[in-house]
C-alpha cells in the first residue's frame, strides 16, 4: 500500500515494483528499477527516505529514522530479508545481510558487505570496500574484486525483477496437483561459497 502522510505523497518511478503487501508512507522517493518485497515498511513520516536507482528492499525490511533525518540508500544498495535501516546512509552497491540492523546516523561506504545478523551501532562510519560483521559491528577484511562482482551480479537479478513482476505477477487460485508442463527452475546464480 502507498500512503500520503502530512501532505507528502511518495514518489515512485514507474519502472520500480512495490509489492501490494509492502507499505510505503509519506516522504519517500524511489528511483528506477527498485524492488520492494512484501512485508517491507518504508515509513517517511518523521523524515525523508531516498532509495536510488537499482536498489532492492527485500521481504520484511524496515526503513525509518528519527525526526528530521534523511535515510539514503545509494544506487544498487541491496537490503536483505528482514534487515532494519534506521537513519543514515548506505553507500553504492552495498550488501546489507539478512536481519542486520543499521542504526541512526551510520555511514556505510560504497561496496561494503554487512553480514547477516550484524548490529551496526548509531554514528558508526565505515570506509568503502569493507566486510562488516558482528554485534557490535567491526571490519574483518576488505571486499575483494571477486566479492564485488558476485554482489553486483546478485543485485542485477533484483534490478530485472520489477519488470518481470509487472509483466507476470497476478493473483491466482492454487492448483491441487502439479501440472506435467510446469516450467523448470534454472540455476542462474550461486551463493558466495558456491562461487569460490
Amino acid at each position: 500500500m502507498i500512503y500520503e502522510f502530512n501532505g507528502y505523497k511518495p514518489v515512485i518511478h514507474p519502472s520500480s515494483f512495490i509489492h501490494p503487501q509492502a507499505c510505503v508512507t509519506g516522504n519517500v522517493i524511489i528511483g528506477k528499477d527498485v524492488y520492494v518485497g512484501p512485508g517491507a515498511a518504508i515509513r517517511g513520516d518523521w523524515g525523508q527516505i531516498i532509495i536510488e536507482d537499482g536498489c532492492n528492499v527485500q521481504e520484511n525490511c524496515t526503513i525509518h529514522m528519527f525526526p528530521g533525518v534523511t535515510t539514503l540508500l545509494k544506487e544498487a544498495a541491496h537490503i536483505g530479508h528482514g534487515a532494519i535501516i534506521h537513519g543514515g546512509t548506505i553507500g553504492k552497491n552495498v550488501l546489507v545481510g539478512m536481519n542486520a540492523v543499521v542504526m541512526d546516523n551510520v555511514e556505510i561506504g560504497d561496496n561494503c558487505v554487512i553480514g547477516a545478523l550484524t548490529f551496526v551501532p548509531a554514528n558508526a562510519k565505515f570506509e568503502a570496500r569493507k566486510v562488516i560483521v558482528g554485534n557490535p559491528a567491526k571490519v574483518v577484511k576488505d571486499v575483494s574484486d571477486e566479492m564485488i562482482a558476485w554482489k553486483t551480479a546478485g543485485t542485477k537479478l533484483y534490478q530485472q525483477l520489477p519488470a518481470q513482476l509487472h509483466a507476470t505477477l497476478k493473483p491466482c487460485v492454487p492448483l491441487t496437483e502439479i501440472e506435467s508442463n510446469r516450467p523448470q527452475q534454472q540455476a542462474i546464480y550461486k551463493t558466495w561459497n558456491q562461487s569460490k
